[in-house]
């Protein structure tokens, strides 16, 4: 038997692969051809209210993809538990592309760590796509003494546990954004957590409470028509919604970030070559002008990342909220 040097070994082996690659693609090519997606109607989870911001955006999302696929794409909100209750609800569902949801960060990153028994976790779902993101400003009541971050915080030195500020709930965005102020600025705040960000947002305009983290989308209307003050900015750099308003760091608090994102996920299980293929659907989309125009409208810049960029970015801002629950202390 003639013996064969490595070189010969290797160029055998590069041609399997190329063979194997090319029949790989072949059949999926066919089975894409047998079995088109979507065969039925799409159902897109929001695990919150009407009406936010998270819903919004889902429904525009949702109408664009209809057109593109030509089937039925439909918006349901399963609210409660923290978001607990559309996420596990998304997690059980069959991972077959006909089940997705959308959702901001608590679902996806950190809900695990401040509740027992989920019914899912967070970091098994499929991620398709980053939709959009949006930083966090923070509100106040319009009466309020303080017109400006240091005088804010002086404020809440004076009088520790007088300063009230709400939230969607324990773990959410807002609360998790004061949490972090509290501990970057050394004071103490009372949490007024509510079922949602319109009713909080509605307390803070009757001067019920006297802060609140909120997304530009709702509040820079209300502040506009000086229903409510903005203070301060949680990203690294000012707002296009909100160029007068400094950020956190300009304010005397260099480092504060605090951004709401969403996040298009898949079932757990749900196969890598259909999430490939919702995520190219999905970035088409979230790159025609026509939904860039309307998410800029709203304030949100679009996301249309890949699978992988989805991931890492999952990764990063699980790893910033979970050093603020341990550095906070929330349960």
């Amino acid at each position: 038997m003639r013996k064969l040097d490595l070189r010969t070994i290797r160029r055998s082996y590069l041609t399997l692969a190329i063979l194997a690659t090319g029949t790989a693609a072949l059949w999926s090519n066919l089975a894409g051809a047998q079995d088109p997606y979507p065969a039925r109607t799409v159902r897109i989870v929001v695990p919150s209210a009407p009406g936010s911001t998270t819903d919004t955006l889902a429904r525009i999302v949702a109408d664009q993809l209809a057109r593109k696929w030509a089937k039925s794409v439909i918006v349901e909100n399963v609210a409660g538990g923290a978001m607990n209750a559309g996420a596990a609800n998304v997690a059980r569902a069959a991972p077959d592309g006909a089940t997705l949801m959308v959702a901001p960060p608590a679902p996806l990153t950190f809900n695990d760590l401040l509740f027992k028994d989920l019914g899912y976790r967070p970091n098994l779902f499929a991620p398709i796509t980053l939709l959009a993101k949006i930083p966090n400003v923070l509100v106040v009541r319009n009466n309020f003494p303080a017109t400006s971050l240091a005088q804010l915080i002086a404020y809440a030195k004076a009088d520790p546990g007088r300063l009230s500020y709400a939230s969607q709930g324990v773990g959410s965005t807002a609360h998790l954004s004061a949490s972090q102020l509290e501990a970057l600025a050394g004071i103490k705040m009372v949490h007024v957590p509510y079922r949602g960000a319109q009713p909080a947002l509605t307390d803070v305009m009757a001067g019920n409470v006297d802060l609140f983290f909120d997304t530009p989308t709702t509040s820079v209307p209300l502040y506009r028509a000086k229903m409510i003050n903005i203070l301060a900015v949680a990203d690294l750099a000012r707002t296009r919604a909100l160029p007068e308003v400094p950020t956190f760091s300009e304010a005397g608090l260099p480092g504060f970030r605090s951004i709401t994102w969403f996040g298009l996920v898949a079932p757990p299980g749900t196969p890598a070559a259909l999430a490939e293929r919702i995520n190219r659907d999905a970035v088409e989309v979230l790159d025609s002008k026509d939904v860039r125009d309307r998410l800029h409208d709203l304030s949100l810049d679009p996301g249309a990342t890949s699978r992988a960029d989805t991931a890492k970015f999952f990764a990063e801002e699980t790893a910033l909220w979970s050093q603020v629950i341990r550095q906070a202390k929330i349960r």
